[in-house]
């Protein structure tokens, strides 16, 4: 299961859903349901994701279990 950091970096950076969602050209939907763990996000929205947030896109999302 992927596991993801989406809400706290938001947090971090005091942005809502829609804020993240406007940056990266998707809905605000979208990112609720990221975050969520209800939608697992394409390789380029993963990309995307962790661009606005200057970190890495293993430091947004891993998968549960692995180390």
């Amino acid at each position: 299961m992927l596991e993801n950091k989406v809400r706290e970096l938001r947090a971090r950076f005091r942005w809502t859903q829609q804020d993240l969602a406007d940056s990266i050209g998707v809905t605000r939907q979208t990112i609720g349901l990221i975050e969520k763990g209800d939608y697992s996000p394409s390789v380029t929205m993963a990309l995307k994701i962790a661009k606005v947030f200057h970190v890495t896109v293993e430091e947004v999302f891993s998968l549960k279990g692995e180390d």
